[in-house]
């Protein structure tokens, strides 16, 4: 079974990857039309259809017009026809309007007893997936009249309209698309017919837009600072840019606020202007343009993290709804002692972590600290090794297998960076390969760090974090390299992560 969610990501990355909605809805409401005449093979001529206004209507008018060719349609169109909602929904009742059936629509509200009496079959291509709450009206008296109506063969497309509400279609068969959806069974649903509508199998394996419009939670109109995502950033030491590189990708993904802990001399370069403190010195120039609206939080050393900070960052998870550690920290041994004390705390908080570069190792060394939390993992091949122990084959199917079987005896995900990126949970494996390999510049993988942080913080699920960060900074880095060619380097790649959310969520 598969939830609503989840077929709109099908449906969206399935477009991505060559097959458009179209064509979907096209395969869609033919196989509704066979299973009537091939399998139902019924001796009446006389077929209504409830068409509404979205997609699942789309896809009784496409079923309306194949039927036409062999039965008497009519169609009764929930709303009027200038009102039907998509495109391709718009595109099929215009050709639905050059065949024989005749339309009826909310208009003719008061002829609708007489249409469910007069046909034998009544097929409910209404309401689909994603309906919340309770049916409203005209849908909630046209379903009680649909189940009042007796003696008649009673056809859903997709799912019942109504289904998991207190008044929802009782239909003989469900036609549905893909994959049983979530929630249907021979009790609400009648007998259930799976239709296979052409998605490509790529779209099942890899993450894709889908991600994005599904799970990325757009903010509301009235909310105020700080609600749509407070992220800590702990990092930074031997190396200056990492964790301001992944703070300024959380801001570019829509993080409201970022906190950065980092040691004294780290803080000062990234609130410092000054293009003398960081190389190269377009980097520098473009952390000045944006470091001020950091709220960067100086540790007490001056090199490092150490054990003394513990105390400091606990203060800060109360102010924060996600934790990023590890990017830029390098491999003291005191910090790696930090590290262990700090992770368990937001732990115990129940605070989304994603652990990254150095900090990777120290959970490969203490694994219990994070086991079966919300946290995510990002190792390339080499840390991976030094997470498990374990070195990576070749094939790639031999990989996802490992990298599944570790992501569910630790009980996290795991995005495993690679030529092909692995994001699993143990029991959904999602692969990415949408990138290009200047990638492999320094930096991209805080990049990639921060997109994932920023999301946690909004509070999208760990998986659905990784999967959407994974295909965003692939995007982007996809959109730098039209720009910048092999030149690019790490803040191309942030430049360009607003640009993949404008192009898939408006």
């Amino acid at each position: 079974m598969i939830s609503g969610k989840e077929i709109h990501v099908l449906d969206r990355n399935a477009e991505f990857y060559g097959v458009p909605a179209i064509k979907l809805m096209e395969n869609a409401g033919k196989g509704v039309a066979e299973f009537v005449i091939k399998e139902l093979k019924p001796k009446t001529k006389n077929v209504l259809i409830l068409c509404g206004l979205g997609n699942n209507g789309g896809d009784g008018l496409v079923a309306s017009r194949f039927l036409s060719q062999k039965f008497k349609v009519t169609v009764f169109i929930v709303g009027k026809a200038g009102e039907i909602r998509t495109q391709i929904s718009k595109t099929n009742y215009q050709k639905l309007k050059k065949t024989k059936a005749q339309v009826h629509t909310i208009q003719n509200i008061d002829e609708l007893d007489n249409l469910l009496l007069q046909n034998q079959i009544i097929i409910d291509s209404m309401l689909g997936i994603g309906l919340s709450g309770k049916l409203r009206e005209p849908y909630y008296s046209i379903v009680k009249k649909i189940n009042n109506t007796k003696n008649k063969t009673k056809i859903s497309v997709d799912t019942p309209t109504g289904l998991g509400t207190n008044m929802a279609v009782k239909p003989d068969y469900t036609i549905t698309f893909h994959d049983a959806k979530n929630g249907m069974n021979k009790q609400n649903s009648g007998k259930i017919k799976i239709v296979n509508i052409g998605i490509p199998k790529k779209a099942e394996e890899y993450v894709g837009p889908g991600e994005i419009t599904a799970f990325y939670p757009k903010p509301k109109k009235q909310s105020h600072k700080g609600d749509n995502g407070r992220l800590l950033v702990v990092g930074g030491g031997p190396y200056y840019g990492a964790p301001a590189l992944s703070s300024f990708a959380a801001q570019r993904t829509g993080a409201d606020l970022i906190y950065v802990a980092t040691p004294k001399k780290v803080a000062r370069a990234i609130t410092s202007y000054s293009p003398l403190l960081i190389k190269p010195i377009r980097l520098a120039r473009d952390i000045a343009k944006i470091s001020p609206t950091l709220i960067v939080k100086e540790l007490h050393d001056k090199n490092k993290l150490v054990i003394k900070d513990v105390k400091l960052i606990e203060g800060l998870i109360k102010k924060t709804d996600a934790l990023l550690i590890g990017p830029g920290l390098g491999n003291d041994d005191e910090t790696n002692k930090a590290i262990e004390k700090i992770i368990p705390l937001f732990i115990k908080h129940q605070k989304p972590i994603v652990i990254d570069a150095d900090a990777i190792k120290i959970v490969g060394k203490k694994p219990e600290i994070i086991k079966n939390s919300n946290t995510v993992l990002t190792p390339h091949a080499g840390e991976f090794k030094e997470l498990t122990g374990v070195k990576l084959p070749e094939k790639l199917e031999e990989r996802k297998k490992i990298v599944a079987k570790w992501a569910q005896k630790l009980g996290v995900i795991i995005l495993q960076k690679g030529l092909v990126d692995i994001i699993s949970d143990g029991e959904t494996t999602k692969l990415n390969d949408v990138h290009n390999e200047a990638m492999t510049v320094g930096g991209t993988g805080d990049v990639l760090a921060g997109i994932i942080g920023c999301l946690l913080s909004k509070k999208v699920e760990p998986l659905n974090a990784a999967r959407m960060a994974a295909f965003i900074n692939g995007a982007a880095g996809n959109l730098a390299f039209k720009k910048r060619s092999y030149g690019l380097i790490a803040t191309d790649v942030i430049d360009e992560i607003s640009t993949v959310l404008k192009e898939y969520l408006e």
